[in-house]
């Protein structure tokens, strides 16, 4: 729609003057705060993903777009928080255990989010127990794991494994994402989904949801 291109090209060029100016311009002209993300800030991110999936973007833009995305959902979140918005749905993130490395899962956190889904980020270096706590705490839809390294992905069996033991297999999809794993060992480890990018990963955990 026309009245959102403005804030929709701001977010996939990573203005982010630009992105508080439109979503500050649209609030005052009376458009509702979830319109603004829905029409707005969501397609600006997803598309990001989308061209990033076709290697015309990369990192350093699709960080930039995140970080315009988020100037405008933090102006729009109290404004959510007062309609009772419901996101798309909820997922946990974080890598395994032993790993350190995040740029990848940030990369899929930010896309999730660009996609209007709540999500819960453990960080990096997280223990199956702490996956566990986790699901019990917060009630996700989807739980996904990052490893780097081939070292560590053993952890993401015995997560999937700890979580079988708790009992809450049943209630989450499990995803699984980095350079060393493939969609065969996702098969291999009980996991629901396996992708290739960040773009890919929020587009799969809407269709899991959905």
């Amino acid at each position: 729609m026309e009245v959102y291109a403005d804030i929709k090209r701001a977010v996939m060029k990573g203005i982010v003057p630009e992105v508080k100016k439109q979503t500050e311009g649209l609030l005052a002209e009376g458009i509702g705060a979830e319109d603004i993300l829905n029409n707005g800030l969501i397609p600006g991110m997803m598309e990001i993903g989308v061209l990033f999936k076709q290697n015309k973007v990369f990192v350093p833009e699709v960080m930039l777009a995140a970080r315009a995305m988020y100037t405008g959902l933090d102006i729009l979140k109290p404004i959510l928080a007062q309609n009772d918005y419901e996101a798309k749905g909820k997922v946990i993130i974080g890598t395994v255990q032993g790993d350190m490395h995040d740029i990848g899962k940030n990369l899929v956190a930010m896309m999730m989010e660009g996609a209007g889904l709540e999500v819960v980020d453990l960080g990096t270096d997280v223990a199956a127990d702490q996956f566990v706590a986790a699901i019990k705490e917060h009630v996700p839809d989807i739980v996904a794991m990052s490893a780097l390294l081939t070292t560590t992905m053993p952890m993401m069996k015995k997560t999937i494994d700890a979580i079988t033991a708790e009992g809450l297999r049943g209630s989450v999809k499990i995803m699984v994402g980095g350079a060393p794993v493939t969609a065969d060992y996702a098969r291999e480890i009980g996991a629901d989904a396996y992708t290739t990018d960040a773009g890919a990963a929020a587009q799969k955990a809407l269709e899991l949801i959905g």
